[in-house]
């Protein structure tokens, strides 16, 4: 009885450890490309050949980037890129290719800030905003909500 929940623990335990791996975006291969010819290819050419951009650059339609990366991940620890590729289709502006590069440099990492926005207004405790109402009802029948629409309660 022993021998048998030691081997399935032990085998949830080998799997639990197992690398969990994805791929995301367009990761492209050297092949790929090679395929494209400055000055011959169009975009419909670059389209059939190596699918769609992952995005294009907001402020020129003419610059298509690929995006890919693909990440390992150890059990609950984060994520590790373990390979990464950033490919820039650039076009003169009659539609043909103009240069394919890949950027050396990778994507910049841009940190987050930790500042807050100043508002207006109080900051209640816990205890303020419980008890804060207490007392703030009106003791008066005739300026009770039951009569602020106009009528009288009768």
């Amino acid at each position: 009885m022993k021998t048998p929940l030691l081997a399935l623990l032990s085998l949830f335990l080998v799997t639990a450890c197992t690398p969990m791996t994805a791929t995301r975006g367009n990761i492209l291969d050297d092949y790929q490309m090679k395929e494209i010819q400055p000055g011959v290819d169009t975009r419909d050419d670059v389209m059939r050949k190596i699918g769609s951009p992952t995005t294009v650059a907001p402020f020129d339609d003419n610059t298509w980037y690929y995006l890919g990366q693909k990440t390992a991940k150890h059990g609950i620890m984060d994520p590790k890129i373990t390979e990464e590729r950033i490919v820039v289709v650039t076009f003169a502006e009659d539609g043909m290719v103009d240069k394919v590069m890949q950027r050396a440099d990778g994507r910049e990492d841009i940190p987050i800030v930790q500042r807050k926005t100043p508002t207006t207004g109080n900051e209640y405790t816990f205890m303020q905003q419980m008890l804060g109402n207490l007392g703030k009802f009106n003791r008066d029948k005739e300026n009770s909500a039951a009569t602020a629409g106009g009528g009288k309660n009768r």
